[in-house]
């Protein structure tokens, strides 16, 4: 499976970018497979994951995200170990395909060729600037909600803005916890609202727009215009936003009109998986099934090609 790429560097056989649950898992299967990989991370490994405080539907019995990225981890370097999988830390910002080859490039200038690139690079989480149905007056900056504690948010008016998953992990992280979270979210984010249905600490308000405050004493006005006309406002003690997520998308990949990335739009060389390729199925079970898949279409194509994997 080896080849000489025309500018005398040898790749490896697949590159990963990002070390996320779709990451490690693409870069793991090809470790495996005996596959030459590198895999590039702008932060830690699973750094993401581990900011999840619960987790469920995830097979192995894990129980927090720390648990799981240490997992991830540990993964990652027995397969270093072995020899087959080098691990770059920086970030990636561009990804090219041609005809015998992939490249990435990172911030600090370097170029990394492979036969094969995978594009793991997750989304990142959205401000109130980045959405129409909320106007912001003064600071429009407020902590994500799954970031709070529940000593911040006891025996106080909190106000959460979107109706995204975090809210059900939050939830599940803090089981004793009897604050009240009063959710204002769009008609978009109404399907998401399903597995906190029967939590009665949550009351879900759909609205067709949010306008905020920040008061000088501290705390927001809040008011919310509801799709029958009516509007309400609240004087909350605490705010957080709960907004869903932007895909990180590498430049040269292909992006759709919803801002993710479809996999038949990407050039034959250039593979997406996990939370880009679209907003439904972001599970961490399903990224780590579509990671491993991701890795094994270089892998068969090598061997329909005459190739071998690296002994």
């Amino acid at each position: 499976m080896t080849r000489i790429a025309p500018n005398g560097i040898e790749p490896v056989d697949l590159l990963v970018v990002g070390a996320g649950p779709a990451g490690v898992a693409a870069a793991v299967m090809a470790a495996g497979l005996r596959m030459r990989v590198t895999l590039v991370e702008a932060v830690a490994v699973g750094s993401k994951v581990a900011a999840i405080g619960a987790l469920e539907n995830v097979p192995g019995a894990w129980t927090t995200g720390p648990q799981l990225a240490a997992a991830f981890a540990a993964d990652i370097a027995r397969h270093r170990d072995s020899g087959r999988l080098t691990v770059v830390q920086g970030r990636a910002t561009t990804v090219t395909g041609y005809r015998d080859r992939a490249e990435v490039s990172l911030a600090d200038g370097s170029l990394l060729t492979a036969e094969t690139v995978v594009v793991a690079t997750g989304v990142t989480a959205l401000t109130l600037r980045d959405v129409d149905w909320i106007e912001a007056t003064g600071d429009a900056h407020v902590p994500p909600l799954w970031r709070a504690t529940s000593e911040e948010l006891e025996a106080r008016e909190v106000v959460v803005l979107g109706a995204d998953r975090p809210l059900g992990t939050w939830l599940r992280a803090h089981p004793r916890t009897d604050t009240r979270l009063r959710v204002l979210h769009p008609a978009h984010d109404s399907y998401k609202t399903a597995e906190v249905a029967d939590d009665s600490r949550v009351r879900c308000e759909l609205v067709d727009r949010v306008e905020t405050a920040a008061r000088p004493g501290g705390g927001y006005d809040v008011t919310a215009y509801h799709p029958d006309g009516t509007s309400r406002s609240v004087r909350a003690d605490a705010l957080f936003g709960n907004l869903g997520s932007r895909p990180s998308a590498l430049t040269g990949l292909v992006v759709g009109p919803d801002g993710y990335c479809p996999p038949d739009a990407q050039h034959p060389r250039v593979l997406v998986a996990g939370d880009l390729k679209g907003a439904r199925m972001q599970r961490i079970a399903v990224a780590l099934g579509d990671g491993g898949r991701a890795a094994l279409i270089p892998y068969y194509r090598s061997l329909e090609d005459g190739f071998a994997p690296s002994p």
